[in-house]
């Protein structure tokens, strides 16, 4: 009988702090951060002494940083976001 409260106690300790939505939502997040990121690559020049105006263009001052902050508060609401089972 005090067998099988140890496995309950045991099995309720390695319960994740997680569910599986806090965790979709933080791969959607991380994959939305990675697509601003990707947004915000490029517009070098391979010769220091030629200057490219690209490196200002729309998407990779306005664009890319919006998308990335919008990954960020998705990444908040994954960690707030309240497990089912706590309802």
């Amino acid at each position: 009988m005090g067998e099988s409260k140890r496995k309950k106690e045991a099995k309720e300790s390695e319960k994740l702090i997680f569910e599986k939505e806090n965790y979709k939502f933080m791969i959607i997040g991380l994959a939305v951060i990675a697509v601003g990121f990707i947004l915000m690559a490029g517009g070098g020049s391979d010769d220091p002494n030629v200057f490219n105006p690209d490196i200002f263009s729309w998407r990779r001052i306005r664009l890319a940083p919006t998308v990335i902050l919008i990954g960020f508060a998705i990444e908040v609401y994954a960690i707030l976001l309240k497990p089912k089972s706590a309802k």
